[in-house]
């Protein structure tokens, strides 16, 4: 009697074990799912970028550094092998922006251009996208986090070698006014 109630408790917790990784297996998945769905929006805004920069160019030249800013920016978010590496490149991409288009209000011409009107549009589209994105991203690698410190899911995380995730922190377009400094 007592070695089947042995049995039974072994059964139990290998069940218990393997329904924890299997849970454990599934939030890291829909991380890594929520990332590559960030990734798809930052590469389209980096296909983007380069399409609004020529259209203002050709109405503001002489804002040579913005252009340069933005590029440089672009370059490093493209490049970026880390979450606080991007996080780190969309907060220049997301200023060079902002200085971009406080650029293109002087120009009452080109707010009129309807190739520039699309390409903003759809950047505003494809910002709204990146913030849905990370919104989805940070929710899963905070349930991903908590599974990992929680008992008893965390004696199976340390088992396997399943690690805490970075949270995509950047910089809300919407948190304060636009500083713009054009000397």
């Amino acid at each position: 009697m007592a070695t089947w109630i042995v049995l039974g408790l072994v059964v139990l917790v290998l069940l218990i074990g393997i329904v924890l990784f299997n849970r454990l297996v599934s939030l890291r998945n829909r991380v890594d799912n929520g990332w590559s769905q960030i990734d798809v929006q930052l590469r389209r805004r980096y296909d983007l970028i380069p399409n609004l920069i020529e259209t203002v160019k050709g109405y503001a030249a002489h804002e040579r550094e913005v252009f340069e800013d933005i590029a440089v920016a672009r370059t490093r978010g493209m490049a970026a092998d880390s979450v606080a590496d991007q996080a780190r490149a969309e907060n220049q991409v997301t200023r060079g922006l902002r200085q971009l288009l406080a650029v293109a209000e002087a120009y009452p011409e080109l707010k009129a251009n309807q190739n520039f009107l699309a390409l903003q549009e759809e950047l505003t589209g494809t910002e709204s996208k990146i913030a849905y994105a990370r919104q989805f991203y940070n929710d899963q690698v905070m349930r991903l986090n908590t599974a990992i410190q929680s008992f008893p899911s965390n004696l199976v995380a340390s088992a396997f070698h399943f690690a805490p995730r970075e949270f995509f922190d950047i910089e809300d377009p919407a948190r304060g006014p636009v500083q713009v400094d054009l000397q």
